[in-house]
């Protein structure tokens, strides 16, 4: 199984936080990382992600879980479980901040085959969160 996670401590509020991580439109505007998201983040909706690292490329996700300001997963993969990305996102309050982290794990039958020719995923994971921090903080 190849994964890939950042963890960060936010001083800002948890609704503020899920706003920017559940505000597809606006990724563009505080996340380097990521050139468009298209669609809306709700329960059960898929939607598609344009990543900097792998530029025109839409990676069409699930939001399978929204449990508003603790935690959203999306999940995109190949059929009958052949291959699986699951990324996490989890709000914990912690005295005034938040703590944020992000995990992606890669798992199925076909992982070991694809999982070589994903980059190293970590820069953009780590960048994603200074992104989320630095602009929820500043309001």
């Amino acid at each position: 199984m190849k994964a890939f996670a950042t963890n960060i401590t936010i001083n800002a509020p948890a609704q503020r936080i899920w706003r920017l991580l559940t505000d597809a439109a606006a990724y563009p505007a505080w996340n380097t990382t990521v050139d468009k998201v298209e669609g809306v983040i709700t329960p059960g909706s898929t939607i598609k992600i344009f990543a900097k690292i792998s530029p025109g490329r839409a990676f069409p996700v699930k939001v399978t879980l929204l449990e508003p300001e603790k935690c959203m997963v999306w999940t995109g993969g190949m059929p009958l479980g052949l291959f699986k990305g699951e990324r996490t996102f989890t709000l914990t309050p912690k005295g005034g901040a938040v703590d944020f982290s992000m995990r992606e794990e890669f798992t199925g039958l076909m992982a070991p085959l694809i999982t070589k020719s994903i980059p190293d995923l970590q820069p953009a994971f780590d960048d994603f969160a200074h992104d989320l921090k630095k602009t929820a903080e500043a309001g």
